[in-house]
């Protein structure tokens, strides 16, 4: 596809999106009329009309049928091992386990004394268990978002089971980290220190999640771009001792690790997925822009996974990537100052610009501190994002003066962060 011009990509994506987002409806096949017609009108290409038209039919099939298969097939008892889709997540007094058994996930609620009883099952794992399935209570779109068709009433959880050797190794770095911040830092700094570099936010207290959101640096502790491009960054020296392909090969071995790592959230979904594109187009010998390579990770995972139609994440992501790539470097040559400063506001700017429409629409709010919080927080938690994987895995393994020392910037780091989302949410 290097051959086809960026426009045409960026129209291939849209019309994907908007054809799961419209549906089987009278409005799709408005909107494929429209496009059919616009496109006589001009003479444009006669072949990618029909490829836009054919993805928006596509994309309402797939659409229709993500939302048809968001019920449960099996309902009732169940006694059997169920695989842990994801991490469990505190809410209020309850704990949310989310399991998938015969191909259908399941979100179980525990409170009470049982609320710690999965606390240590981590994605991957395969837990031995007695319930009964029932239909989600609730919001079922809400639930089906993440592909959960169904609640599960648990009476017992028995025997548990590591996974496979790739989950074994993802889980044993996330609990090494998890040891190393804990040890070092305050519980809520801790839980800030795992969200930066992994993504694994669960534990973080109301009010910081709330100082975040307000702040606008709510997306440093989603997994991006940035931190799959430090994980490169710090692979760099190994990677480049190898020849072209076996290094392509080790760079796409690299990101799908971190993905697993950070467990396929929407944000590191697109970000893994440009990374690869990216690496793909590098070695073949093509220079692909930030644009395309966008376009084409939206249209793969859309098409892979159309509920991210409905992504809030999802669309953050894409929204501040677009940001940063076509509005950032309109706003280089037109601000004050050195390029050492104009450039980081230039991102900074780019990234508020593209995520200011979807901010609106779901939050009802664009902080007006974001751009000042962001110039302060931002470099100092890329520092952290950078350092962070490496001095947490080497930490446990020290004495424990030097495991303090290793940590002292990552600990130093992290709270620099909290402390400017604070001041940034009551300035707000």
């Amino acid at each position: 596809m290097h051959h086809v011009p960026d426009c045409w990509v960026v129209a291939l994506a849209l019309a994907t999106v908007v054809g799961v987002w419209l549906g089987p409806h009278p409005g799709t096949a408005l909107v494929a009329a429209v496009g059919v017609g616009s496109a006589l009108v001009l003479r444009v290409q006669a072949v990618m009309v029909a490829v836009v038209v054919v993805l928006l039919a596509a994309g309402a099939l797939l659409g229709e049928r993500s939302w048809a298969q968001a019920h449960p097939r099996h309902l009732g008892a169940y006694t059997g091992w169920a695989q842990v889709i994801a991490d469990p997540v505190p809410y209020g007094r309850g704990l949310r386990f989310t399991v998938e058994i015969e191909h259908e996930r399941f979100d179980a609620w525990l409170y009470g004394a049982r609320r710690n009883l999965p606390s240590q099952y981590q994605v991957g794992e395969y837990v031995w268990l007695t319930g009964t399935r029932t239909p989600v209570h609730g919001n079922w779109r809400r639930a089906a978002l993440r592909h959960v068709v169904g609640g599960l009433d648990v009476t017992l959880l028995a025997d548990r089971d590591r996974g496979s050797a790739v989950t074994r190794a993802s889980n044993r770095v996330r609990s090494r980290m998890r040891l190393a911040a804990e040890s070092t830092m305050a519980p809520a700094e801790a839980a800030l220190f795992t969200g930066l570099v992994i993504g694994d936010d669960a534990r973080e207290p109301p009010w910081l999640v709330q100082a975040f959101r307000r702040s606008g640096l709510s997306h440093l502790t989603a997994v991006s771009g940035q931190n799959v491009g430090y994980t490169l960054i710090a692979a760099m020296p190994l990677l480049r001792r190898l020849r072209p392909w076996p290094r392509w090969a080790a760079t796409l071995a690299l990101i799908l690790w971190f993905m697993a790592l950070t467990r396929f959230e929407p944000s590191v979904l697109r970000a893994g997925v440009m990374a690869l594109l990216a690496a793909t187009a590098h070695v073949r010998g093509h220079q692909a822009s930030p644009l395309r390579l966008l376009a084409l990770a939206v249209l793969a995972l859309v098409l892979l996974d159309p509920l991210l139609v409905w992504s809030v994440g999802f669309w953050l992501s894409v929204s501040a990537t677009a940001g940063v790539c076509q509005v950032g470097p309109w706003f280089v040559p037109r601000l004050p100052g050195p390029i050492w400063l104009r450039l980081p506001l230039a991102v900074t700017l780019g990234a508020q610009v593209g995520v200011a429409l979807p901010s609106l629409l779901v939050f009802g709010r664009l902080p007006l501190v974001s751009v000042p919080a962001n110039l302060a927080a931002v470099p100092v938690a890329g520092a952290v994002m950078l350092y962070g994987i490496p001095s947490a895995l080497v930490a446990p393994v020290l004495p424990g003066v030097l495991w303090h020392v290793v940590m002292l910037p990552n600990t130093l780091g992290t709270r620099w962060v909290a402390t400017v989302a604070r001041v940034a949410a009551a300035a707000e």
